[in-house]
C-alpha cells in the first residue's frame, strides 16, 4: 500500500490512465450483472481462487498468461470488463483509493481523469461505474454460484487446443455449467434458479464457451506470421 493514495482533483488533476495493459490480461473476474453483455464477445468460466479455493467466475482474454487476443492490438473494441476498467483503482470506506505504481499510471499517454473544470472525465465516470458494478456484484455473483454448487451444476471442462504447427495448448482449471444436470432438476428448483436470475447466468456462461474457437483461431493465426 506505499503507493496508494486517495483520489482527488488536487493531487491527480493531471493524471492520465492508460489501457496498454490491457494486452498483457489473459483473464478477467466478472459478476453476474456482467454475464449477459460478456458473453457476446468472450467465453465465460468458472475458477476457483488458488488461495481460497472458492469459485469465481471470468472471461479467457487468451489462451496464455500475459497475451490478449481479443479486441485489436489488445485493446478491447466491444465490451470491456469491469475488473478491466478498474484497474488500479479499489473502494475503501472513505472513497476511491488509486495504486500509482500500477502499470496504467506508468506512461504520459491515456485519458485524463479530470476535464479542464476539475469535474471527473468520462473515463473517470467509468471507472467509477466499475467499482461499483463489483462492490454490489461479488456478493450476489457468490451466492449464484453457491447456488449452482448446491445443485452440483458446476463441473471441469476439457480444452486442448491443436495447431498448425503442431502446438497445442490445454487450459486446466476452469468449470462450466452442466445444461445436462440442469435440465434434469425438479420443476421446483429450476424455478428457484429462473426467479433468482441463476438460469440466465448458466445460459449466458454455456452459450459463451464458443468464443474459444475464434481465440484458437487468432492464435493459430499469430503464430502463421505476417501474410507476405
Amino acid at each position: 500500500m506505499d503507493h496508494w493514495e486517495s483520489l482527488s482533483v488536487e493531487q491527480h488533476g493531471e493524471l492520465r490512465v492508460s489501457q496498454a495493459p490491457d494486452a498483457r490480461r489473459h483473464f478477467a473476474q466478472i459478476v453476474g450483472a456482467e454475464f449477459v453483455a460478456a458473453a457476446q464477445e468472450f467465453p465465460i468460466f468458472f475458477t476457483k481462487h488458488p488461495e481460497t479455493g472458492s469459485f469465481y467466475a471470468g472471461v479467457v482474454l487468451g489462451l496464455k498468461p500475459n497475451e490478449n487476443l481479443s479486441g485489436e492490438h489488445g485493446r478491447l473494441t466491444g465490451y470491456r470488463p469491469a475488473d478491466l476498467e478498474r484497474q488500479g483503482f479499489y473502494l475503501l470506506e472513505d472513497g476511491i483509493v488509486l495504486d500509482r505504481g500500477h502499470a496504467v499510471f506508468a506512461g504520459p499517454d491515456g485519458d485524463r481523469l479530470f476535464d479542464a473544470d476539475g469535474t471527473p472525465s468520462a473515463t473517470l465516470r467509468r471507472i467509477q461505474h466499475a467499482l461499483g458494478t463489483l462492490q454490489a456484484g461479488l456478493p450476489a455473483t457468490d451466492a449464484a454460484i453457491r447456488r449452482l454448487l448446491d445443485h452440483k451444476l458446476l463441473e471441469p471442462i476439457d480444452i486442448h487446443l491443436n495447431f498448425d504447427d503442431g502446438s497445442y495448448i490445454q487450459l486446466d482449471g476452469l468449470y462450466t455449467v452442466s445444461l445436462d444436470r440442469l435440465h434434469a432438476l425438479p420443476d421446483a428448483a429450476v424455478l428457484d434458479l429462473f426467479r433468482q436470475g441463476d438460469l440466465q447466468l448458466a445460459y449466458a456462461q454455456s452459450g459463451s464457451i464458443g468464443h474459444v474457437r475464434r481465440l484458437a483461431r487468432r492464435y493459430n493465426d499469430r503464430l502463421a506470421g505476417p501474410v507476405a
